[in-house]
């Protein structure tokens, strides 16, 4: 086997080896309000997964900028709420798009065909093409550091309040969730994403 020390490789070769071997990632698509009131960030976020189903609490680690935070830590630190999308075939390439920099006050969903709607008892709109969509409130943002003690990661802990599902999606007489008709998508290492293979079943032991 090839074996490198995490320690003596560089931020970037981390990256690199931790994306590439944690694979399929599931991707959070979140929408965050500016504290503005009226600025919608949307950006994806491959660094996500379930942490708690009691309570129900999911993670999405945002990656700082040159130490700074990015707008959907700093905007869910502010307004304690996000929307979070499950991305399917039919709209990844509308969310690709939003994974450019742009100033805070320009809101990704405008360089996109994606449209927003009003989410009940939230300020957050959520995305209209998703066919599923948690609505969160903030639990906790954890700061990571490096060696060095400064802060490179915002860890987002969020406690889903609803779960939205599509009716194609949702089986309702046994509760359960279609991923074939989700059709769900995954990160990759690099530019490259995964759909989803063949589905099996294996029994746990008792």
């Amino acid at each position: 086997m090839t074996i490198f020390k995490s320690a003596e490789l560089s931020q970037k070769d981390n990256y690199k080896f931790l994306t590439g071997s944690i694979i399929p990632r599931p991707i959070a698509f979140v929408t965050t309000l500016a504290e503005d009131g009226v600025t919608v960030n949307a950006a994806p976020f491959s660094f996500f997964n379930v942490v708690s189903s009691d309570p129900a609490i999911v993670s999405i680690a945002v990656q700082r900028a040159d130490g700074e935070q990015k707008d959907t830590a700093r905007n869910a630190a502010f307004t304690k709420e996000l929307n979070i999308h499950i991305v399917s075939e039919g709209f990844v390439e509308e969310m690709n798009k939003t994974a450019a920099r742009l100033a805070r006050d320009v809101s990704e969903i405008d360089k996109t065909n994606l449209h927003l709607e009003l989410v009940q008892g939230m300020k957050t709109p959520k995305i209209s093409e998703a066919k599923i969509v948690l609505t969160a409130k903030l639990e906790q943002i954890i700061p990571i550091k490096n060696d060095a003690g400064e802060v490179v990661s915002d860890l987002i802990l969020a406690r889903i309040v609803t779960y939205d599902f599509a009716d194609d999606v949702f089986d309702p007489e046994h509760q359960y969730i279609l991923p074939e008709k989700l059709a769900p998508v995954a990160r990759l290492a690099g530019n490259d994403y995964a759909k989803m293979g063949e589905i099996f079943r294996i029994e746990r032991p008792n």
